[in-house]
């Protein structure tokens, strides 16, 4: 039998047809038309005035703290349940992060971060920004989020990498807050190979950005630099791949939330099985179906029935890892953190990939139902 990846790359549209025309047009170095059409088309679902391409949602990220003034000694609260991407540029700007809990959604807690925002004004400071992060293809309560950074002068930026096709009170995830940043990864929903882009309705946000994405060239004939810039543009080959996948989004929405629902009906029944909430605010894309096992009622824990799946050639992971308990961020302040710790615990990420046949999918059910059967005995 095959392996059964995690979320791997799934090509199904006109992708190799649009490649092939960046090829045939010797157009395959950075930038290009197939660029510029895909952060207008990519602007244009998720709702926002303006995008630009980069080399990955990292970059996007960097570059919105950058452009948002954020510099060494400033405070930036961040999501403490995601990927370390979504902090570490904080760090590469000289700034602190400072992580917050999540609450039942498995997103960002508003309340830690009102509660948060009002004791620092009380001692006359204020953190310089926030990275609230959509987990798992389900947005941040955004609506609160906006009101009370709002009322604090706080800007936020949207971590919108997992959450592409998802929805907030009738919006497109990657147009909340300042700006939003996707990651189109190997991994995710659509990808680009590598890839990512900044949104905003900020035109000269988003021009500043394609400036330092660009070395920060001067408008000269000659190369002439007044500022430190990046290599962090898209090129026009991987631009065209990505057009190709955008075209077919709604199509992998609706498969990876198909296999959410069919996990939950083949494996709900069983004693301590729990699934990733669906907030009552919008509609996740469900990026990666995520389950919890508690190992008293289950009879096993998420690390054996993770051994089981690959013992079978399947792969699954444990939900993130929290940032506060990394290593790396030791001695950063957190907000909270019990909830993220006890999901961490508990939590597995099954596959859950676009392309996953019924099959596989079956496979991935038969070990779970076995390994609870044998922990039940």
């Amino acid at each position: 039998m095959n392996r059964v990846y995690l979320s791997p790359p799934h090509l199904f549209g006109r992708e190799k047809e649009l490649v092939d025309d960046a090829f045939a047009s010797n157009w395959v170095a950075p930038l290009g038309p197939h660029v510029d059409a895909f952060e207008a088309e990519t602007a244009r679902i998720v709702g926002v005035a303006h995008a630009a391409a980069l080399s990955s949602g990292t970059a996007a990220l960097h570059l919105a703290l950058r452009l948002l003034g954020v510099g060494p000694g400033d405070e930036v609260l961040c999501s403490s349940f995601t990927f370390s991407a979504s902090a570490n540029p904080i760090v590469y700007e000289g700034a602190r992060p400072v992580f917050v809990d999540c609450d039942e959604s498995w997103t960002i807690d508003p309340n830690h971060v009102e509660a948060e925002l009002r004791q620092a004004a009380a001692v006359g400071r204020r953190p310089k920004a926030l990275i609230a992060v959509d987990l798992y293809g389900q947005t941040c309560d955004f609506e609160s989020l906006e009101r009370i950074c709002e009322s604090f002068g706080v800007p936020i930026i949207e971590d919108a990498a997992e959450a592409l096709g998802a929805t907030c009170a009738g919006r497109m995830a990657g147009s909340f807050g300042r700006c939003g940043a996707l990651s189109f990864n190997g991994n995710k929903i659509i990808t680009t190979s590598g890839g990512g882009m900044l949104l905003s309705n900020d035109a000269e946000l988003v021009r500043r950005a394609r400036f330092l994405a660009t070395q920060a060239r001067d408008q000269a004939p000659h190369y002439q630099h007044s500022e430190i810039g990046f290599n962090y543009r898209m090129s026009n080959v991987l631009a065209a791949l990505g057009r190709g996948q955008l075209e077919t989004l709604p199509e992998r929405v609706a498969a990876r939330r198909a296999t959410f629902d069919a996990y939950r009906s083949a494996l709900g029944d069983l004693p301590g099985v729990g699934f990733m909430p669906e907030a009552v605010w919008g509609v996740p894309n469900r990026w990666l179906t995520c389950i919890t096992l508690d190992p008293e009622s289950f009879g096993a824990t998420r690390e054996t029935v993770r051994l089981a799946l690959e013992a079978e050639d399947i792969e699954a992971r444990p939900v993130w890892k929290p940032m506060h308990l990394q290593p790396v961020f030791e001695g950063c302040r957190v907000i909270g953190g019990g909830v993220s710790e006890g999901i961490f615990e508990t939590g597995l990420c099954l596959p859950s990939g676009s392309s996953l046949s019924d099959e596989d999918r079956a496979r991935v059910v038969a070990v779970v139902r076995r390994a609870c059967c044998a922990g039940n005995a």
